[in-house]
């Protein structure tokens, strides 16, 4: 079963800035889609049951931007 995780992140400036975390999502096993917007400071990705919310808040963590759900 898919799940859709709506998660908050501050600190991106341009589409570089959600292009990075995007490109890093979907190269995550378990993450299906990636649609993340540095305009509105959000991102909705659909995953599998094989990685949670907190993890995902981690990886995009990672890529040096804040998340939150």
């Amino acid at each position: 079963m898919d799940t859709t995780h709506h998660v908050s992140i501050t600190g991106m400036t341009c589409g570089g800035c959600s292009g990075r975390v995007t490109n890093v999502l979907m190269n995550t096993p378990g993450v299906k889609s990636a649609d993340i917007s540095h305009a509105e400071n959000k991102g909705t990705i659909v995953t599998d049951d094989s990685i949670s919310t907190a993890q995902l808040l981690d990886i995009i963590e990672g890529t040096g931007f804040s998340a939150t759900v």
